[in-house]
C-alpha cells in the first residue's frame, strides 16, 4: 500500500508549503497523494499563493486533497455575504480581526481593511480582486476525507455520532468534547485545528497542527499501514 501524506494548518506559509511539498515529491514522488487537513489561508502573509498553488496542482493532476478549516469557511463567508462572526468563536472577534488573520488573507488579494473603512467597500474589492476559480476552490471543498483505517478532518469529530452524521460546525471547530476522547473512534483521526508545540500520537488520534500560523514549523505526516511519521528535510520520523 503507498503511503498517505497529510500536510497540518497551512494558515498563509507559502513558502513552509512549497518546501514540505519538496519532501513529499523526494520521499513519495509526485503522484504521492497528499491530504490538507484545513486553515490553508490567515495569519500568514500569501493565502493567495497558497491556494493558487493549490488549484494548479490539481489542475495538472497532482493526487491533493484539500479540506475545509474554519478560517477557510470563514473567508469563503465573508465573500458571499460580508458575514463577520462565527458563533463557535467565544472571544466574539469577528474574520477581520487581526487575531483571526482575515485582514492578512485580504492583504494578499491586495484589498485594503483598514479600521475606518466600512464593510461594503472592504467586501465590494475583496469580491473584485478574489478571483473566480479560488472561490469555486473554497466552495469545493470538503470537510472529510476517508482512507483505509484513517479518517481526515480539519478540527475533529463528536464522539458516540457516527462519520457519516458527523454536523459541520464539529468538523471545523470542535475542540475539547474531541481532544478528551481517548476511545476509539471508527478509524485512525487525523487532524489539525488545534496548534500544539509537535506532531503528537494520542492514541485515536493524530494532530498534525503544529502553529504555522504563528510563525512555528509546518508539520507534515506519513502514514504507512499501521506507522505514522513526520516528514522533514532529513527524512522520516517515526512518530510514536
Amino acid at each position: 500500500m503507498k503511503p498517505i501524506y497529510a500536510i497540518g494548518d497551512i494558515h498563509g506559509q507559502f513558502d513552509m508549503l512549497c518546501r514540505a511539498l519538496e519532501w513529499i515529491d523526494a520521499d513519495g514522488g509526485p503522484e504521492a497523494r497528499v491530504v490538507f487537513l484545513g486553515d490553508l489561508v490567515d495569519r500568514g502573509p500569501d493565502s493567495f499563493g497558497v491556494i493558487e498553488l493549490l488549484i494548479r496542482g490539481m489542475e495538472e493532476g497532482r493526487d491533493w486533497v484539500p479540506l475545509l478549516g474554519n478560517h477557510d469557511r470563514m473567508f469563503r463567508r465573508f465573500l458571499e455575504d460580508g458575514t463577520r462572526h462565527d458563533a463557535r468563536i467565544l472571544s466574539g472577534r469577528g474574520w477581520l480581526h487581526p487575531a483571526l488573520g482575515g485582514p492578512m488573507t485580504l492583504a494578499s488579494y491586495g484589498v485594503e481593511t483598514g479600521e475606518d473603512r466600512p464593510d461594503d467597500a472592504i467586501l465590494a474589492e475583496a469580491r473584485a480582486r478574489v478571483p473566480e476559480a479560488h472561490r469555486r476552490f473554497l466552495n469545493d471543498r470538503k470537510t472529510l476525507h476517508r482512507e483505509p483505517g484513517l479518517i481526515f478532518v480539519h478540527a475533529g469529530l463528536r464522539p458516540g455520532v457516527p462519520v457519516d452524521q458527523q454536523d459541520e460546525d464539529d468538523l471545523v471547530w470542535i475542540r475539547e468534547t474531541f481532544l478528551n476522547e481517548t476511545r476509539p473512534f471508527e478509524a485512525l483521526v487525523v487532524h489539525g485545528h488545534t496548534a500544539i508545540e509537535a506532531a503528537t500520537h494520542y492514541g485515536n488520534r493524530v494532530n498534525l497542527d503544529t502553529g504555522a500560523g504563528y510563525g512555528r514549523p509546518l508539520t507534515v505526516g506519513v502514514f504507512e499501514g499501521d506507522t505514522v511519521y513526520t516528514l522533514s528535510e532529513f527524512g522520516r520520523a517515526t512518530l510514536s
